[in-house]
C-alpha cells in the first residue's frame, strides 16, 4: 500500500511537471495534493513499518514531538487544499469564460500559502499544548504512530483542557474547509441544473467528481476521529481509522484521479507510447 501511494503521487506530480497541457489552476492544486499525501503518508509508514521487523519498537520525545506536528500540519494542510480546490472548481464550472482571470497564478498561490500557513499553525497549537503535559508510569503508546488522543491517555495530568482545545480548533478549521466546500458545490449544482445542455452537465459532475469523492472520504473519517465525545472513544477503533486517513487516502487519491480525468488518462497514455518508442 505504501509503494502503491509513493509511486501513484509520484505520477501524478511527474505527469503534471512534464505536460504543458496540464499546467492549469487546477491541476496545480492537484499537484500539490499529491505531493502532501506523498509527505503525510511517508511521515509515518517508514517508521511504521520499521517497527514491524524491528525487536525494539521505540521513538525519542522530540521524534514523536516531530512526527505529530507534520502529521497534524499536513493533514491539516490538505483539509484546507481541499476547500480552495471547491472554489477552482465553482469558479471553472460558474464562470467559465473568466476563470484564468478569476484563478490567476497570485490567488492560486494566496490559496496555497494560505493552506500552508493555517494546517502548521494549527499543529502547532495542538503539538505545544499536547507536550506541555507529564507522562508518568508506562511510556508505551497503544498505538502506530504518535496522535493526540493515545498520547492524552498516557498523561497523569487533567486533560479536559486538552480535548476542549482539540475539539474547538479541530472543529474550526473541519466546519471553515467544510462550508467553503458546500457553499462552492451548492453554486455548482444550481449552474449544472440550470444547464440545458446534457453534455455540459456531464462534464461538470465528470470535472468535480474526482474532488467530491476525496472530501467525502477524507472528512468522513478525520470528523469522525477527532470530534467523537471521549466516552465512545476506543484505541482499536482509533487504530483502524487511522489507517484508513494514513495509508488507503493517500493511495486512492492519485486512483481517483487518475480514472476519472480524460486529460490525466490522455496524458499517460502519451507517456505509455514514448516510454515504448524509447
Amino acid at each position: 500500500m505504501y509503494l502503491a501511494t509513493v509511486f501513484g503521487n509520484l505520477g501524478i506530480t511527474m505527469l503534471i511537471l512534464t505536460n504543458d497541457h496540464l499546467h492549469s489552476p487546477m491541476y496545480f492544486f492537484l499537484f500539490n495534493l499529491a505531493f502532501i499525501d506523498l509527505l503525510y503518508s511517508s511521515g509515518i509508514t517508514p517508521k511504521m513499518l520499521a517497527d514491524l521487523i524491528s525487536a525494539e519498537k521505540s521513538i525519542s520525545y522530540l521524534g514523536c514531538a516531530c512526527q505529530m506536528y507534520f502529521f497534524i500540519a499536513l493533514g491539516s494542510t490538505e483539509s484546507f487544499l481541499l476547500a480552495a480546490m471547491a472554489i477552482d472548481r465553482y469558479a471553472a464550472i460558474c464562470n467559465p469564460l473568466l476563470y484564468l482571470r478569476i484563478m490567476t497564478k497570485e490567488k492560486c498561490l494566496r490559496l496555497l500559502s494560505g493552506s500552508y500557513f493555517g494546517g502548521f499553525l494549527h499543529s502547532l497549537i495542538h503539538t505545544c499544548c499536547t507536550f506541555r503535559l507529564s507522562f508518568c508510569g508506562s511510556h508505551q503508546i497503544d498505538h502506530f504512530f504518535c496522535d493526540i488522543p493515545p498520547l492524552l491517555k498516557l498523561s497523569c495530568m487533567d486533560t479536559s483542557t486538552n480535548e476542549l482545545i482539540l475539539s474547538m480548533f479541530t472543529s474550526f478549521a473541519g466546519a471553515a474547509s467544510v462550508i467553503v466546500i458546500v457553499i462552492s458545490y451548492t453554486s455548482i449544482l444550481r449552474a449544472v441544473f440550470r444547464s440545458r445542455s446534457l453534455q455540459g452537465r456531464r462534464k461538470a459532475f465528470s470535472t468535480c467528481g474526482s474532488h467530491f469523492i476525496c472530501v467525502i472520504l477524507f472528512y468522513s473519517t478525520i470528523l469522525f476521529m477527532y470530534l467523537r465525545p471521549s466516552s465512545i472513544y476506543s484505541l482499536q477503533q482509533d487504530k483502524i481509522i487511522s489507517v484508513v486517513y494514513t495509508l488507503v487516502i493517500p493511495m486512492l487519491n492519485p486512483l481517483i484521479y487518475s480514472l476519472r480525468n480524460r486529460e490525466i488518462k490522455f496524458a499517460l497514455k502519451n507517456f505509455n507510447k514514448t516510454f515504448r518508442n524509447d
